[in-house]
């Protein structure tokens, strides 16, 4: 059997309206690679990139979902298993960010309660086209609770850092529930050694001339 390369998998998923540039960040974070021929996504396409964070080899599965309407079950059906979903609007189209409140509407309904999420506001080296500022992306990230960054995968601005601190904040939460798992570990250990210790207790006979507590004692 292969060894494995890694110490953790993470799945991510892009999502977003179609043409706000998912799959151009995508591209960029794992290739270092941008090109300005636009090519919509069927269906659901994926990249697989291993980052180090904190001393761990971290496999990142990130899957670029089609933003149009036809593709919306099967798009759906990946958001299950996500651990981290980066929700992607484009900075010079409106339309994509009050599109944003269905795609949170999406993630409510089809993904795991805990998953962490990120708005990425791209396109930000198209500064003369801008229609959003940068503080709407800013208010609606904060109102839902959210981390949010304007990015450019072209001008290749925030893109390593948005799959860093989105990796971060899934490895917190990994690390929160296996520090929960070890301390419930520990506990049902020690309760179990004491009910043997009690039970030991109970069944044992007095030595002669014990006072009347030996028992308890024991017990305790």
């Amino acid at each position: 059997m292969a060894k494995k390369t890694y110490d953790l998998l993470f799945k991510l998923l892009l999502i977003g309206d179609s043409g706000v540039g998912k799959t151009c960040i995508l591209f960029r974070f794992s290739d270092n690679h941008f090109t300005t021929t636009f090519i919509s996504t069927i269906g659901i396409d994926f990249k697989i990139k291993t980052v180090e964070l904190r001393g761990k080899k971290i496999k990142l599965q990130i899957w670029d979902t089609a933003g149009q309407e036809r593709f919306h079950t099967i798009t759906t059906s990946y958001y299950r298993g996500a651990m981290g979903i980066m929700l992607v609007y484009d900075i010079t189209n409106e339309k994509t960010f009050d599109d944003i409140v269905k795609w949170l509407r999406n993630i409510d309904e089809h993904a795991n309660e805990d998953v962490e999420k990120m708005i990425l506001g791209n396109k930000c080296d198209m500064e003369e086209k801008r229609v959003v500022s940068k503080e709407r992306g800013e208010a609606i990230a904060r109102e839902h609770g959210i981390r949010f960054m304007e990015t450019s995968a072209k001008a290749n601005i925030n893109i390593d850092r948005a799959f860093s601190e989105l990796a971060e904040a899934i490895l917190d939460k990994t690390s929160g529930r296996e520090a929960d798992a070890d301390h419930a570990r520990i506990a049902t250990v020690a309760y179990c050694t004491s009910a043997a210790v009690a039970a030991s207790a109970a069944h044992m006979p007095e030595p002669e001339g014990a006072p009347d507590n030996f028992a308890k004692t024991l017990a305790f």
